[in-house]
């Protein structure tokens, strides 16, 4: 089976197949990681268009880097600049769920969209991507761009922020 970077250089080179795999193998946690970071608003259009932006770029990957560290990275930095400008279409939460495989929302769920939506986008990625998506801290930094410590500072500042917004 190939590797991920293998798929990228295929990609590179016009091999449609190679692209299909790594949809294959990244779809629900790339789908999941931007219904989570957009509270499940125009997922399908910032969802498409990271696959736009990885086909475009994909000459220019760097083999020496891991290819879901900058296929996320591609993905966060789509996502802040959607939240710089308006919706394209509706919340549904439950659409969202369903196209990520995930069951459908209960009331904790939609809780816990609401407490990741009210914290700054910084810690929000954070979170997302330490938590929902288990990555170490140093690919959590990497994605984000900044320092593991900078990454560790957003994690505890959110944490702090998540249980005085869960407060009664």
């Amino acid at each position: 089976m190939a590797t991920d970077e293998e798929l990228i250089a295929a990609v590179a080179s016009g091999d449609g197949r190679g692209l299909e795999e790594l949809c294959r193998r990244y779809e629900r946690p790339l789908y999941q990681f931007i219904a989570r970071h957009t509270g499940g608003r125009d997922v399908e259009d910032l969802y498409q268009e990271t696959w736009l932006r990885v086909v475009g770029a994909a000459r220019r990957f760097d083999p020496g880097r891991r290819f879901s560290t900058w296929l996320f990275q591609i993905a966060v930095n789509l996502c802040r600049d959607w939240r710089r400008r308006p919706p394209l279409e509706p919340v549904d939460p439950a659409a969202a769920d369903a196209r990520a495989g995930a069951p459908a929302a209960t009331d904790a769920a939609l809780d816990a969209r609401r407490l990741l939506a009210a914290l700054p986008e910084a810690q929000r990625s954070a979170v997302i991507l330490r938590y929902y998506h288990d990555l170490p801290e140093e690919e959590v930094a990497a994605i984000l761009g900044c320092p593991r410590g900078t990454v560790k500072s957003r994690l505890h500042h959110a944490m702090r922020r998540l249980l005085e917004l869960a407060r009664p």
